[in-house]
């Protein structure tokens, strides 16, 4: 119950950010997550994995550790790597009005 509360005081003032509510990592360097405003799909993270430093995440079993820690809202994983959740939300909701069109 405490970290429910502490994360609500944190997104109060945060209100621009969406919240992923739900997460899994597949093969091929592929997010599927759901998000707060029921937005959900598959993200593609290897052209960001290849050739930077986000490259450890290449490996499939690391990959697959992927947390999201609700306080500072950014997905993690070992060795400090982070990643925006805004930033995948936004590639969904191109290819979202991508198929639309």
């Amino acid at each position: 119950m405490a970290l429910s509360l502490k994360f609500r005081r944190y997104r109060s003032r945060r209100l621009n950010l969406h919240t992923v509510t739900e997460l899994r990592a597949e093969d091929n360097c592929t997010l599927w997550l759901r998000f707060d405003d029921g937005l959900e799909g598959h993200v593609y993270l290897g052209d960001l994995v290849e050739g930077t430093a986000l490259e450890v995440l290449s490996d499939a079993s690391l990959f697959r550790r992927v947390a999201f820690d609700p306080v500072s809202n950014v997905l993690t994983w070992s060795g400090g790597i982070r990643v925006d959740p805004d930033l995948l939300y936004r590639d969904l909701v191109n290819k979202t009005g991508a198929a639309l069109h």
